[in-house]
């Protein structure tokens, strides 16, 4: 059977306020103010190196390897177990439930660092059904590159799957993986749903069940 590979952060849950919590921290401790939920918002996607990149340059702090590292460590400590005000998506609870009685294997691919991505799946009783997960530091690649895609598919041990993600990084990460792509149009996507190519766009995860028994895999 065909299997499903679901992104995290965007499609799964929506972990902004949390990240913007974390990125207001690693500035407090440079005397630097806070930057906005929706600036901290549409720096998500491309894993936390390239936000913290993001958030320096949006405070005018100098593009200096040392300085970002020092951020990125601060902000990784914040951010480790940071799911208090992370929420899940309409419906993620019970989509996850009908694809395990389906018996689909699930999988998730994400740019989120390991321990979080473990920290917030345990959070909402949700590790059980991910018995393959890549993080964004799993591999030394992340998406868009395809290679923690395929990565996943192969651990998952199933020959093809769709990628189920909320954004442009997800939908060219499943093109350069040759994969189908389901796109979740109330994520952190910021170009229009029609740019984006996708086999299926949904905005309710009630939605992804009944369409993947219908659907048949071009890939």
């Amino acid at each position: 059977m065909s299997g499903v590979i679901f992104d995290l952060d965007g499609t799964l849950i929506d972990s902004a306020p949390d990240i913007h919590r974390c990125a207001a921290l690693m500035l407090a401790d440079e005397g630097l103010d806070p930057l906005t939920l929706p600036q901290i918002r549409s720096f998500i996607g491309n894993g936390a190196p390239v936000l913290v990149r993001r958030v320096m340059a949006a405070v005018a702090l100098p593009d200096d390897p040392a300085l970002h590292a020092r951020l990125l460590a601060r902000f990784l400590e914040h951010y480790e177990t940071a799911v208090t005000l992370t929420r899940l998506y309409d419906g993620v609870a019970a989509c996850l439930e009908d694809l395990a009685a389906a018996g689909r294997p699930v999988g998730l691919c994400t740019n989120k660092p390991i321990g979080p991505t473990r920290a917030v799946l345990a959070h909402f009783g949700l590790a059980q059904h991910f018995p393959t997960v890549i993080g964004g530091d799993s591999l030394p690649q992340r998406k868009p590159d395809p290679a923690p895609l395929l990565a996943c598919l192969r651990e998952m041990g199933c020959g093809k799957a769709v990628f189920v993600g909320d954004s442009e990084v997800d939908a060219e990460c499943a093109a350069r993986a040759g994969m189908d792509f389901a796109l979740f149009t109330e994520g952190y996507r910021k170009a229009p749903v029609d740019t984006l190519p996708h086999a299926f766009a949904f905005s309710h995860h009630g939605e992804l069940e009944g369409w993947l028994r219908e659907y048949t895999f071009i890939s």
